[in-house]
């Protein structure tokens, strides 16, 4: 019994205990590792369809349902570094965030409004054609800073290239009720039919302080976040990185050109 009370023995029992957890904790994220992506998988299709207009901000939809909708989307790898689509990658697995951290799959970006420091090779995109094998919808992820933390979300352009068809976001830290409001199906109403770029084909698209006027009289402005003017030029900002030609702009330039200069929405 006197053993029990030597240092040795506290030693002892508390490194057992340590390694019988550290084992549990282990088996339990292999076995669950699996399910955990399938999940992460599942929720970046929901939010897909909903950044597209293919589901309600409050619809609950079981997984055969997604998996239907979702199929009518051609996933493919862009070449950031070139613009153009990279048949040779396969996308199964792909972890753009993980790709984004490694300096040898991510190019260095200088200082931009986003606050993005480095961009993957390769990103992923979202293409749904018509029976003609036309463009109706391209959907493309889209990331930056906000107040407190970087937002992630996905942004929908129609079949001219231009015309915004819908915003989602579906990862932040922003203030509740402030910059929070960027998940607000309001707020996200705002969106289609806003004009991303200009005559020029630059990326002009801009979140204001206060109310835009409607579509047809002021198609680049949408109205501001009230109480949270630095989340609003963060949406601002990132939406003008990843449309402009450090993102997706040579990638959507060359579809125009593939596509007859893009056809009216």
């Amino acid at each position: 019994m006197k053993s029990r009370n030597l240092p040795s023995y506290t030693v002892a029992f508390s490194a057992a205990i340590c390694v019988v957890c550290a084992v549990l904790v282990s088996s339990a994220a292999v076995s669950l590792r699996e399910k955990q992506t399938a999940n992460a998988e599942l929720d970046r299709k929901r939010n897909v369809l909903r950044a597209a207009g293919m589901m309600r901000e409050d619809e609950v939809l079981p997984r055969e349902e997604v998996e239907q909708r979702f199929g009518a989307f051609q996933m493919v790898a862009v070449d950031l570094r070139t613009g153009e689509e990279d048949a040779d990658f396969d996308p199964t697995g792909y972890d753009p965030r993980r790709a984004q951290l490694d300096p040898t799959s991510s190019l260095p970006m200088p200082r931009n409004d986003a606050q993005i420091m480095r961009v993957p090779y390769h990103a992923l995109a979202y293409k749904m054609l018509n029976e003609e094998g036309k463009l109706e919808l391209l959907v493309l992820p889209i990331e930056g800073k906000g107040l407190w933390s970087t937002m992630y979300g996905f942004v929908a352009l129609g079949p001219d290239l231009r015309t915004i068809r819908g915003l989602a976001y579906y990862q932040h830290g922003e203030t509740p009720g402030l910059g929070g409001e960027v998940d607000n199906p309001r707020w996200k109403a705002l969106w289609p039919g806003r004009e991303a770029y200009n005559d020029e084909g630059e990326p002009v698209i801009e979140v204001i302080r206060g109310a835009a006027g409607p579509v047809e009289a002021d198609p680049h402005r949408v109205d501001g976040l009230s109480g949270a003017t630095i989340t609003a030029r963060g949406v601002t900002a990132m939406l003008r990185f990843w449309l402009g030609e450090q993102g997706f702009g040579r990638f959507i330039d060359r579809l125009r050109k593939e596509d007859g200069n893009a056809r009216t929405t």
